[in-house]
């Protein structure tokens, strides 16, 4: 009796198939999972915003071509353990695939910045001029520096704005920064300049550190050079000690929201009823006109403050591109007849 077996080579063919079928199977799974997670060669600048998830992430990515699946970006960061690490901010980011830009995105790569200077003198409105030409939420600037927050507004600051605090400097924003970003920004850079010497310097002269800011406010939009601004800031605090009114016309221009050669005294500009108008009160205005920049604030704390014979300075004026200088009032209109008029 005989039995028939199987076609062994047969079954051994199938099996063989069926192993090359699964490898180019695993292969091209490999190849497009590589094409997926593989570079675009896109560019482009995108926000994250703050907040935003792998899965919102890769969506931003993919719309601006750097990655061929949001949704794949999104599954690589989870695989990663790198979700929520994802960093917002503005960035110029290359498709160089997504493990890069997983990379790119949790700190391998810093945000676009925005350099942008402000001048010693400005006021908030200007910088908020300046910011809003730059791409960033200007009014929402103003607002906040018009109307602080109690909770992280620095102790030292008496007026009801943070005019004056927001330091003249040259600083480098990440593009798009939230306004309560750039705000605290500037004022820690003020911050530095109050230094425990400084302050002790103020209170010698009788200034808290919002006086002190408030005169160098003004010093600041009377000098025509940091030279002369010594003398000036010595002008000042005499009067201030003399109670005498410090008749500052930026001070006016302030209160008006002018510009200084807008003024126009005939039309009654120096009678307006402001406290900030130092024609019509005496001492400082409550707050300052500008934000000074560190040669106004140290003028104040070395002033110089008296003639070669001792006399204090009451009064000064411009002529000819100079200061004239003067410690009576007789002089001081002999100055004027003959430099001025």
């Amino acid at each position: 009796m005989s039995s028939e077996a199987p076609p062994r080579p047969r079954r051994r063919r199938i099996w063989i198939w069926a192993l090359a079928a699964l490898v180019l199977l695993a292969g091209a799974a490999a190849a497009w999972i590589h094409w997926l997670l593989g570079p675009t060669g896109a560019s482009a600048i995108v926000e994250i915003p703050e907040g935003a998830g792998a899965q919102a992430v890769g969506r931003i990515l993919e719309t601006n071509g750097l990655v061929r699946s949001g949704r794949a970006f999104a599954l690589y960061a989870r695989w990663k353990g790198a979700a929520a690490r994802l960093q917002s901010g503005y960035y110029k980011l290359e498709g160089r695939g997504v493990p890069r830009l997983v990379e790119d995105l949790t700190g391998g790569r810093a945000p676009v910045m925005v350099r942008l200077v402000f001048p010693e003198g400005w006021r908030a409105v200007d910088y908020a001029e300046r910011l809003e030409a730059a791409g960033f939420d200007g009014a929402g600037f103003l607002a906040i520096v018009r109307n602080p927050p109690a909770e992280w507004t620095p102790t030292y600051v008496e007026g009801p704005t943070l005019e004056g605090y927001l330091f003249p400097d040259t600083y480098d924003l990440p593009k798009g920064a939230d306004p309560a970003v750039v705000v605290t920004v500037m004022l820690r850079r003020f911050d530095r300049e109050v230094t425990p010497e400084r302050v002790r310097a103020a209170e010698a002269l009788k200034l808290s550190i919002h006086g002190w800011v408030t005169l160098a406010s003004i010093v600041q939009a009377e000098a025509g050079s940091a030279a002369e601004m010594p003398a000036i800031a010595g002008v000042f605090l005499n009067r201030l000690d003399a109670g005498m009114p410090l008749q500052s016309d930026p001070t006016v221009a302030y209160a008006l929201g002018k510009k200084l050669p807008e003024l126009d005294r005939y039309a009654g500009d120096f009678d307006v009823d402001s406290p900030y108008n130092t024609y019509k009160h005496p001492g400082l205005p409550p707050g300052p006109i500008d934000n000074p920049g560190l040669e106004a604030l140290l003028a104040v704390l070395n002033p110089k403050r008296n003639d070669a014979n001792g006399l204090p300075y009451f009064y000064f004026f411009h002529a000819g591109g100079r200061l004239y200088l003067s410690s009576t009032f007789n002089e001081h209109l002999r100055k004027l007849n003959r430099y001025y008029y």
